[in-house]
C-alpha cells in the first residue's frame, strides 16, 4: 500500500469573500459587519451540522481582525483570557465545552460585553440544545442566531470549483460528480479530498487531478466512498 504524501500545496485561507453562502446569505452580511476592527455588536451565534461552514466562517472573521482576534474551542487550554488589545473573541465547537470551559467561556462573555468587545461563537445545536450551564447558553442566544444551511448540489459544485481555482487545480466535472455522489455533504470533507488530491497529483508528477487518481488515492488511504 502507498502511502499518501504529506500536503504540500498551500490550501486558501478561509475568507468571507471565498465563502459560498447558498441560503446563508442574512448570516454572511451580518459577519461582514462584525469583520470589521471596529465594529460594536451583539452575540453572533452560528449552528449546524459538521461541513456546513461555521469554523470556515470564525476563521475568516480571525483573519479580518488580525492580532485582535482572541479564539478558543474544546480543545484550547486553559486559562481563557481576554488581551488588552482584543476587539473579537471567538469560541467554537461550543457543544463539547466541559465544565471548567463554560466558566471560562462566561467569564470571556461578561468581560468582553464590559470592553465593548464582539463575541462571535459557533456549535452543532441552537443555544437552547446546548449541554451548558444556563447563564452561558443565554448569553450565546442574545444576538442573532442563524442555523446554517448545507449547500445544494449546484452550490457545492461551485464551492468546490473555486477552491480548486484558487489552488490552480484543473479540476474535471467526473471528478466533482464522484465526490459528491459518493460522500456525504460535509464540504470540509470535500475539501480535504481534494487538497490531498492535488498533492498527491504534484508527487507523481501527473499533468492534472483525474478520476482514476482520485480513486487511487482513496484506495491507498483505504477510504471506502458510499
Amino acid at each position: 500500500m502507498k502511502q499518501i504524501p504529506l500536503p504540500i500545496g498551500t490550501a486558501p485561507r478561509p475568507t468571507l469573500e471565498n465563502f459560498v453562502p447558498g441560503a446563508n446569505a442574512a448570516a454572511l452580511h451580518v459577519l461582514r459587519q462584525l469583520a470589521r476592527p471596529s465594529a460594536r455588536s451583539a452575540p453572533v451565534y452560528l449552528w449546524g451540522p459538521a461541513g456546513c461552514g461555521k469554523t470556515h466562517l470564525l476563521r475568516a472573521l480571525a483573519d479580518a481582525h488580525g492580532d485582535g482576534a482572541t479564539g478558543f474551542d474544546a480543545a484550547s487550554p486553559l486559562p481563557w483570557t481576554l488581551g488588552a488589545s482584543a476587539t473579537l473573541v471567538l469560541i467554537d465547537d461550543c457543544q463539547a465545552l466541559d465544565a471548567e470551559r463554560q466558566h471560562a467561556a462566561f467569564t470571556l462573555f461578561v468581560e468582553a460585553s464590559g470592553a465593548g468587545v464582539p463575541v462571535a461563537a459557533a456549535g452543532r445545536a441552537p443555544p437552547v440544545d446546548l449541554p451548558l450551564r444556563d447563564d452561558l447558553r443565554t448569553r450565546l442566544g442574545w444576538g442573532p442566531v442563524f442555523a446554517l444551511q448545507p449547500l445544494s448540489d449546484a452550490e457545492a459544485r461551485t464551492a468546490l470549483r473555486r477552491h480548486a481555482q484558487q489552488r490552480g487545480i484543473a479540476l474535471g466535472d467526473e471528478v466533482i460528480d464522484y465526490l459528491l455522489t459518493r460522500f456525504s455533504r460535509d464540504m470540509k470533507h470535500l475539501v480535504h479530498w481534494l487538497d490531498r488530491l492535488d498533492d498527491y497529483a504534484w508527487v507523481e508528477k501527473r499533468g492534472g487531478v483525474t478520476l482514476p487518481l482520485l480513486r487511487r488515492v482513496l484506495a491507498d488511504a483505504g477510504e471506502v466512498p458510499r
